[in-house]
């Protein structure tokens, strides 16, 4: 089983609750990469008997910090229409509330479509790129092939402020594994703090909320294959202990496939 597999795998309580646990594979700083913890919510509602279509939308609100072994997830669909249905998401660790998320799927028909965003300016192929140096960086760093066009993390961390966050990478699962939609939800979330990048100082951190939009359709994802994505992040505001990043992710193709924004605090 691929090792992201393992760190989503759930096992049925009843019909609203199951059961997972971290791995240490994807381990973070403290605690677990919030992007598996981001993917293992979506799965609890993807893997459900009642599930209507495909995720268009994410969010998950991350109450504490969660701790490695087991936790349980309650997922439920609470209104489901005729062509969308909205889930409530808790993963709980014990009696405590460790993360909440809210889904939306739909049902998705062929009509007139059009794209106002323009995916980033041709830029070398990612086997033309060095794969980033993952030494002394945190487990989960490990399970991704990471190419950086721009904005890797810094190399030196000396308080030098930097003009800009900006961010492009080609990025895929290490080792490759074809994109569903847990996977990209999992993606949504590999971009480096932007607090790093734009101080070059190594603050307190952590992911308050994260909201991901999918655009692509089953038939998008199977053409995407375990090709290498090209993700583009960058910074919007840093003020006082809280700031935001937005995220988009392309496919091979240059397809959206799902954008994202998420805001983290950081202490001084």
């Amino acid at each position: 089983m691929h090792p992201f597999d393992t760190a989503i795998a759930l096992a049925p309580i009843d019909a609203h609750r199951s059961r997972g646990a971290t791995t240490p594979a994807y381990a973070n700083m403290v605690g677990p990469f919030g992007g598996t913890t981001a993917a293992v919510l979506l799965h609890a509602a993807l893997r459900h008997p009642a599930r209507l279509g495909d995720p268009i939308a994410l969010t998950v609100n991350y109450a504490s910090a969660l701790a490695d072994g087991a936790f349980e997830i309650d997922a439920r669909a609470v209104r489901t229409n005729r062509s969308t249905q909205h889930w409530v998401l808790q993963l709980l660790q014990g009696d405590e509330v460790a993360a909440t998320a809210t889904a939306v799927f739909a049902v998705r028909r062929a009509t007139w479509s059009a794209s106002e965003v323009v995916a980033p300016a041709e830029l070398p192929a990612p086997q033309t790129l060095p794969r980033e140096d993952l030494t002394h960086r945190p487990p989960w760093v490990h399970r991704y092939d990471m190419r950086f066009v721009e904005g890797g993390m810094p190399s030196r961390f000396d308080g030098t402020e930097h003009p800009h966050s900006q961010t492009r990478v080609w990025v895929r699962d290490e080792p490759p594994r074809a994109i569903d939609f847990a996977s990209l939800a999992a993606l949504c979330d590999t971009f480096f703090p932007r607090v790093y990048l734009r101080r070059r100082k190594v603050v307190p951190i952590g992911t308050v909320s994260l909201t991901t939009y999918f655009h692509a359709d089953a038939a998008m994802l199977a053409a995407q294959g375990d090709q290498p994505v090209l993700g583009s992040a960058r910074g919007v505001v840093f003020r006082n202990g809280y700031c935001d990043q937005r995220g988009e992710v392309w496919s091979a193709q240059r397809e959206l496939l799902a954008s994202t924004q998420q805001v983290m605090y950081y202490r001084e």
